[in-house]
Formats: structure tokens, C-alpha cells, sequence
């Protein structure tokens, strides 16, 4: 489809990782699923810490990262739906399928759409997804997934390809792995979701009805406390009929390199804390700001330090961003710094917490350099269920509190203050747009952002999640007549 980018050559990545001085042993996993493997395999880079997202109770969103393996022994396998999950097509079961699903049954409510003073907008949406995992042996996968999405509801205007489509190839990938010196090598070529980096810049975006996803290669290197991550893609242009409208990006590219080091688990007096450096490149010939439209290329060179410290959690972010955008420069930061801190010893005890956020702002009118930050493909939900605000031109803080009021059931309350970074540039909103005039105000304060979110697991495979969301409107966007907003959503979430 394209090369791949060469920010490093094969052979330092190699060197890089070697670096890592990984031991070996016998990892029965997907990366040497055989049953009695042969030779040991390389002692591997941890599983959570390597870009993939989060793993509970087996599910992950993006599913081919789940790990079904064990299943091969039927003793383990309870119902119809576990049997799905391991399905040997030879006799030694080293050739078998792993088959996903998920059925997601929602309503959004939002009154004052768009913040402006109107009429409540009501959406009935519909998610199906299903997927099928091959795996040939220890050394090779291909991952293929098909999704549609309907929606119906009051006040709808035009449903975007992400809401509305009748079916969609959401991924469809081969995957090659092989060993070489103490290394765990790879790569990846196809559609797929990609989420190695910090939340806030990369996501699936599940939020979405179809998820976002990109095409192209990703490939790695990993040691034992060392890895390195090289990819080259482009997104894909969903249309909302059948997979033949489903085109890969022309004018949107996305390229670069992102680097792991395991921070020692007996640091802090026990931790699991990983530093993960990137490089990245973001091209796209139809960029717009302030009106306008034309080329683009922004850099991202930072660093984001995660994970867990005893009680404490910790997801920091720093990047700059340069480049040109037509004829400017840009010069940018983002600057995300969220912790939580667990009351008590069990799993279960509250945390709680606070982020502080800032993404500089200005000149996305053409007024001298352009210091509008920009997430990539972030997630688009974490300053506004409704879809409100995003990391450009705004600083925000936030604290918040998670506890579990009764079993299976954890809900999240906070209470946002948001202001503008710079008042000559717009307040943005989650798709990129400015809300128009907003520009012209000299207030900085956006408003302040009352969130409430509960989820039931009420069984591993089987999920409820309700929000409620009230932006009240500050001067920023009072004065350029936009309204005050709630947000409600609840969905019934079934995956095996």
C-alpha cells in the first residue's frame, strides 16, 4: 500500500531492544501457542504495557488482542459461547479460530444540540460487530472484522458514516512474528486499530458506533524491558452503505515511532511504571483552521509516563508540536497530567483524583504562528460525554472520584473548570470545528462540565453504562449565543 517510514533502520531497532538483556523461558501465550514448544520463547515485553489497551476479565476492545489460548483444554470451557472462543481446525489444535462478537444497544439525549437553542436531539443507536481470528501456528494470525451501525431517533440531521452504516470491514490484518537473538519481532499489515500512545492522541474512539481505524504496516521489536514500535498508516474513509464505499484516506497520513522502557518493579517500593518516548508525523492535505483549508504537516516529539506506584495511578503526557500549516508555522504543547490515589488496600476502594490539562491555543485565525495543539485521533469523549470540547486552545482541571457502591457496579463523579488558552482564537469542539464567534469574545472561562458515570458488569460478558453530563455555559460561549447543555446516555453492551 506505502512503505514504511524509516525513522530507524531495522538494525538499531534490533540493537535497542536486544539492550533490554531479556531471559528466556516458556510462554504458552499467542506469541508460541504451541503445546509443547520446542525451544523456549523470549521472555516478553509486559503484555499490558505494548499498545494494545487494556485487557479485563479477557475482553479487550480491540479483540484480537484477547488471549483464548488456554481454552484449548475443554475442561475450561463452560458454555457454547466459550467453545467459540478456541476452535481447532487440526488435529494438534496449533491451527485453530477464535470467533468475537458484540451486540450494543444505546440511547444518546442531548438538549440544546450543538449548544444551541433548539429543540432536544434523541438518537436510538445499534452496534453489531463480528470478527474471526485465525492463528497457523506460533508464527502467524490473520484478523478479519465486519460492523454496522443504525440509528433512528428526533432531530438526527445527517448521521456521520460512524453512526449510520449498513456494513463496514472494520479490520481485516495478517500478523507475522518470529524471534531473532533474545528479540520478539513483528509486524502487522491491513486495517486495524491502533492505540500505542497516550488516550488523549490515539484511540479507537469506542464511543463511535464504527471505531476508528487506519491502514497500513506496524511493526516491533521487543525485549524483556525494552521495546520499539514502528508504524506507517493512513485512516480509513468510511462511507455508510456496504464495505465497498469503505476507501483508505488519500489526503491523511500518519507515521512514526514510539519507544517502551519497563521502569523497575521494585522502584517506589513496588511499581508498575512504564516510559514510552515518541516521535510521530501527521500529514493531511486538507487541514482547516479558522476558515481555512490547505496542507499540513505537524510533528509530535514527547514522552508519556503511565501506570501504578502502590496506591497511586499516573498518566502524564508532554509533547511539542511543530510543522507548517499552509503558510504558517506551527509551535504547540500539550500537557496532560491525570492521578488517582486508592483509599484503602482492596481493588475495590474509591480512588480519587484529579487531571490537569493544557493544549495551547491561538493563531487558528492566521495570526502568526499556529499554536492550536491537535490530538490526532484522541478520545474524543473526556472533556464532554457530549462531544463539547477537545485538546486545542484549552486548559482544564478537573477533580474526580471513582468508588463502588454496590457490587459489580463503579461509578465515576467529577466536576471540570475549562478555559481558553488564548481569547483571540475559537473554543473547539470534539470534531475539530470551532464554535463559530467564539473567536471574537475576550472572555477566557468556557464554562464548567458536571459528569456522573456508572457501569454495571453484570456478568463478565454482559454490561450496562448510564452518563449524565450538564455543560454549563461560561462567557466564552454564552456571548457568541451558545447554550447551556445537558447529556444523557444509557447502553446495554453484550460481547462473547
Amino acid at each position: 500500500m506505502h512503505r514504511p517510514i524509516r525513522l530507524l533502520g531495522a538494525t538499531a531497532l534490533l540493537t535497542l531492544a536486544a539492550g533490554a538483556h531479556a531471559q528466556t523461558s516458556v510462554a504458552p501465550t499467542e506469541a508460541g501457542t504451541t503445546r509443547n514448544p520446542a525451544t523456549p520463547t523470549v521472555a516478553s515485553y509486559p503484555a499490558a504495557a505494548i499498545g494494545d489497551g487494556a485487557t479485563t476479565n479477557g475482553f479487550n476492545l480491540s479483540r484480537w488482542t484477547e488471549d483464548w489460548s488456554s481454552y484449548r483444554d475443554p475442561k475450561k470451557r463452560d458454555d457454547f459461547l466459550d467453545r467459540l472462543k478456541f476452535l481447532p481446525l487440526d488435529r494438534d489444535g496449533d491451527v485453530y479460530l477464535t470467533l468475537s462478537g458484540e451486540l450494543r444497544l444505546r440511547v444518546n439525549h442531548t438538549t440544546n444540540p450543538n449548544l444551541r437553542d433548539s429543540r432536544a436531539q434523541r438518537q436510538d443507536i445499534n452496534r453489531i460487530f463480528a470478527g474471526a481470528d485465525l492463528h497457523v501456528g506460533p508464527h502467524f494470525r490473520a484478523f478479519a472484522e465486519v460492523a454496522h451501525g443504525g440509528i433512528s431517533g428526533v432531530e438526527l440531521g445527517a448521521p456521520a458514516a460512524t453512526l449510520r452504516n449498513d456494513l463496514v470491514l472494520q479490520q481485516a490484518f495478517v500478523e507475522g512474528n518470529a524471534e531473532v537473538a533474545g528479540v520478539a519481532i513483528g509486524a502487522r499489515y491491513g486495517r486495524q486499530e491502533f492505540t500505542d500512545g497516550p488516550n488523549l492522541l490515539v484511540s479507537q474512539r469506542d464511543n463511535n458506533t464504527i471505531r476508528y481505524t487506519l491502514n497500513g504496516i506496524r511493526a516491533w521489536a521487543r525485549g524483556a524491558t525494552v521495546r520499539a514500535d514502528l508504524f506507517d498508516l493512513k485512516p480509513t474513509q468510511y462511507g455508510d452503505l456496504g464495505t465497498d464505499d469503505d476507501i483508505v484516506d488519500p489526503a491523511r497520513r500518519f507515521s512514526g515511532v514510539t519507544l517502551g522502557f519497563a521502569v523497575p518493579t521494585r522502584a517506589f517500593g513496588g511499581s508498575k511504571l512504564y516510559v514510552d518516548p515518541f516521535f510521530w508525523r501527521r500529514r493531511n492535505t486538507v487541514g482547516a483552521w479558522g476558515g481555512r483549508i490547505g496542507p499540513a504537516t505537524r510533528y509530535y516529539v514527547g514522552t508519556h509516563i503511565w501506570g501504578d506506584a502502590g496506591p497511586l495511578t499516573i498518566d502524564w503526557t508532554v509533547n511539542h508540536q511543530y510543522g507548517h500549516y499552509i503558510d504558517q508555522d506551527i509551535d504547540a504543547w500539550h500537557v496532560f497530567l491525570a492521578q488517582t490515589w486508592r483509599v484503602g488496600k482492596a481493588k475495590t476502594a474509591p480512588r480519587v483524583g484529579f487531571h490537569v490539562d493544557y493544549a495551547s491555543g491561538g493563531g487558528g485565525y492566521g495570526d502568526g504562528k499556529l499554536r492550536d495543539a491537535y490530538a490526532p485521533f484522541g478520545n474524543n469523549i473526556y472533556y464532554s460525554y457530549g462531544l463539547f470540547l477537545t485538546p486545542s486552545n484549552l486548559i482544564a482541571v478537573a477533580p474526580n472520584v471513582t468508588f463502588q457502591p454496590i457490587k459489580n457496579v463503579r461509578v465515576t463523579a467529577e466536576y471540570q473548570l475549562a478555559w481558553r488558552d488564548s481569547v483571540t482564537d475559537a473554543v473547539y469542539r470534539a470534531n475539530g470545528q470551532p464554535f463559530a464567534g467564539t473567536q471574537g469574545v475576550a472572555d477566557a472561562k468556557i464554562g464548567d462540565v458536571t459528569r456522573l458515570q456508572a457501569i454495571w458488569s453484570i456478568t463478565p460478558r454482559l454490561s450496562f453504562t448510564g452518563r449524565y453530563e450538564h455543560l454549563a455555559a461560561g462567557p466564552s460561549l454564552s456571548k457568541a449565543g451558545f447554550k447551556s447543555s445537558d447529556f444523557m446516555a444509557g447502553w446495554l453492551s453484550f460481547r462473547f
